[in-house]
């Protein structure tokens, strides 16, 4: 156990002294223990700034919309999959909706800026060119977040379907040869065995999902955003990155970490009562 003990307190414990950055007036000379202590001041900073409801409703929409429409693409990519008899037809479809998993978010937005970029995508070019005129798809608040979503389940789907797959390969077959004998269709089978088979997980998923409901995706929308979709799509990941990295101003991002982990301690702490 010596060596997993080791690396949480010093990854996880250890650094958790960097919160007293949140209270203070940070002086990056002189450190967290001698800087200002100036209490609260900082989280009323955040509180009072005309950004903070805008980064809250972009950031809670983007992962209420992450739950609702990304786990249902997972359950029936699972399903479709769980119906195909064909092994070898089976581990075509598997490889080819597991691969843009591990393309790195750069890469998917290359491929979306080739198609969509403004006056030289693939898609644009073609729109223009047979006359139905201009298609601004990244530079434009209407599609940001859709644009989001569908790239989100091209690249996730594959993957997510892992553990459902786990689940319905756990099911007792003997029931489905029940069902068969009782005369229940294909669809009675998966109303009333196959579905209720993946319930817990789904259920199990959709907690856990819940608990992180703060992370929107940085990553994505770091690589996605610009300057004229920050109306819908800036959120507090972003902004913390710009106000602490590029900015160099480390007290306020901070603070703004520290609601950010007292609302998901909050949540985790209402899914193990769940749970229980």
């Amino acid at each position: 156990m010596l060596p997993g003990v080791l690396y949480y307190i010093i990854y996880h414990y250890v650094p958790m002294f960097g919160l007293l950055i949140a209270f203070e007036n940070y002086n990056l000379l002189k450190g967290p223990f001698h800087s200002e202590w100036i209490g609260f001041a900082n989280f009323r900073t955040i509180f009072n700034s005309p950004d903070f409801p805008i980064l809250m409703r972009n950031t809670l929409l983007l992962s209420f919309y992450r739950i609702v429409f990304n786990m249902l693409p997972d359950v029936l990519l699972a399903l479709m999959l769980n119906e195909i008899r064909s092994r070898w037809f089976k581990r075509i479809v598997q490889t080819i909706t597991y691969g843009p998993h591990f393309l790195s978010w750069i890469i998917v937005y290359s491929l979306v800026f080739s198609f969509f970029a403004p006056g030289a995508g693939l898609v644009t070019t073609f729109f223009r060119d047979i006359g139905w005129g201009n298609l601004d798809v990244l530079t434009n608040s209407d599609y940001f977040r859709p644009m989001l979503l569908i790239t989100e389940i091209w690249k996730s789907t594959g993957f997510g379907a892992i553990i459902y797959l786990a689940a319905l390969a756990s099911i007792n077959h003997e029931l489905y040869e029940a069902a068969v004998v009782d005369g229940a269709g294909r669809w009675r089978q998966l109303w009333h065995i196959t579905l209720p088979g993946i319930r817990e997980v789904f259920i199990l998923l959709l907690i856990l999902r819940i608990g992180n409901i703060m992370d929107a995706g940085f990553e994505q929308v770091y690589i996605f955003l610009n300057a004229r979709v920050y109306d819908v799509g800036d959120i507090l990941d972003t902004w913390i990155f710009r106000r602490g990295i590029e900015q160099m101003e480390f007290a306020v991002p901070a603070a703004m970490g520290v609601f950010k982990s007292v609302i998901g301690l909050v949540l985790r702490s209402e899914e193990r009562r769940v749970g229980k």
